[in-house]
């Protein structure tokens, strides 16, 4: 193979690779309600809040033996020669035997009472327990079933999380999308500046200081052009992360920083009532008073009932000697070392911690629905105000760039408008960006 051939082959082979791993690589459009909807289907933190509610259910399907009898089978091989086991398995079996005509002893002769042959019994046992009154373990059902309320909320605030945070990042790509054109944009600008100051300077009609300083300023504006690629591949993390997308998958965002032509009607009535993480709250007072009880139940007797058939037999699963026990158990903790009312301090206690962390964040939910109502409205002003000075800026710019041009302005001029005006484009993204986010906070902070 010549070394022209070589070159060709390994050229063709690196265009091939590159190929395959933009074939690997996936770039989605994705609108944010697409990204919402992806994060709700396949975002791994709420799978494993949603395993949590599972887990609650199984809780409350536990929470039935209260009420629902326990049933048991079970098998017992014995083989002995013990005296006493040996009569009692034989009488249990039906085998004894005794000839009162004869006056054969049997089974009963002292030699063979004393002396026995090794016998195998096979014991059968079916039992039934059913509970009749333990109040205790009725409490605790209904404990279980607020539990299982209370998890569900959480789920449903989890859910809500995750949406707040795609927003950010999603909003948060936008934003640095927008920057980076910005910059992009100035850069170009200023790259002819510069060349114009640099064939000036040949002329001898621009000092080396000012030469320099456009290109200080073209290297500023690409050192913040770095900072920004930065701030989208965080960002294209972050949403890779929350949508459980692959390490090479790039999103494209689709939409912008829209700002409402008006104030939503709801930022002023927005209101923390009914929010999921307060009535999360709210259900845990309800499994803290059912501890309450549960312990004092405690102090009251247990009744439960059973039933219990034997079978006794030579062989494995036999027959042969058949037997019943009925009864009734009454079960009461007179005095337990003041465990018991420990146990109700305990829960009084537990009871007074959820309601006053039910009322402190209710005061912490109106405070942050404040400041995102405050939020909304100021980034609105903010954003009235940088349009204005983004029009006065271009204004400003364009006009010293075409006195620059015809040596009527300075170059410290030059910079100076240049960087308001960039200034000025970034500070308006940043605007709407808050708005966005201030407007999807609020939602977040109040219940919709």
């Amino acid at each position: 193979m010549t070394k022209m051939a070589t070159k060709r082959f390994f050229a063709l082979l690196v265009a091939g690779l590159a190929t395959c791993s933009q074939a690997d690589a996936a770039t989605m459009r994705l609108s944010l309600d697409d990204a919402l909807k992806i994060a709700r289907e396949r975002n791994t933190m709420l799978k494993a809040a949603r395993a949590k509610n599972d887990q609650a259910d199984a809780r409350v399907v536990q929470s039935r033996q209260a009420y629902l009898p326990k049933v048991t089978l079970s098998e017992t091989v014995l083989h002995s020669n013990d005296p006493g086991a040996v009569l009692v398995g034989k009488l249990q079996q039906e085998s004894a035997y005794y000839n009162l005509m004869t006056m054969d002893m049997g089974d009963f002769a002292v030699d063979k009472l004393n002396h026995p042959a090794a016998i195998t019994d096979f014991h059968t046992s079916l039992q039934v327990q059913q509970p009749i009154f333990n109040r205790d373990a009725i409490i605790g059902g209904k404990m279980a079933r607020s539990a299982r309320k209370a998890q569900g909320f959480m789920t449903d605030r989890a859910a809500e999380n995750i949406e707040l945070n795609v927003k950010k990042a999603f909003y948060g790509l936008i934003l640095a999308k927008k920057n980076l054109d910005a910059t992009e944009q100035s850069i170009g600008i200023m790259q002819r500046y510069s060349s114009e100051a640099a064939r000036g300077y040949a002329a001898g009609l621009v000092t080396k200081s000012d030469k320099l300083s456009t290109e200080v300023r073209v290297a500023e504006l690409r050192d913040q052009k770095l900072q920004i690629q930065d701030a989208i591949r965080n960002a294209q993390d972050a949403l890779r992360t929350m949508l459980a997308l692959g390490p090479d998958d790039t999103v494209q965002p689709v939409g912008d920083l829209k700002v409402d032509s008006r104030l939503p009607a709801s930022a002023a009535s927005a209101s923390a009532d009914g929010r999921s993480d307060l009535k999360a709250l709210e259900a845990f007072r309800e499994v803290t008073g059912y501890q309450h009880d549960m312990a004092r139940a405690q102090y009251l007797p247990r009744v439960n009932a059973f039933a219990q058939q034997n079978w006794h037999d030579s062989s494995f699963l036999g027959t042969e000697g058949s037997s019943w026990t009925i009864g009734l158990n009454v079960q009461w903790n007179i005095f337990d070392g003041m465990a018991t009312k420990g146990k109700v301090q305990e829960a009084k206690a537990q009871a007074l911690e959820a309601q006053y962390n039910y009322q402190a964040a209710k005061e912490q939910s109106e405070m942050e629905i404040d400041m995102a109502r405050r939020a909304l409205v100021t980034s609105r002003e903010r954003i009235a105000l940088t349009k204005k000075s983004l029009e006065a800026a271009k204004v400003s710019f364009d006009f010293i760039g075409e006195q620059f041009k015809t040596g009527m302005a300075m170059t410290f001029e030059l910079l100076m408008r240049e960087q308001a005006y960039t200034w000025a484009k970034m500070r308006l993204n940043q605007a709407r960006y808050d708005y966005c986010i201030a407007k999807s906070e609020l939602e977040y902070y109040s219940s919709h």
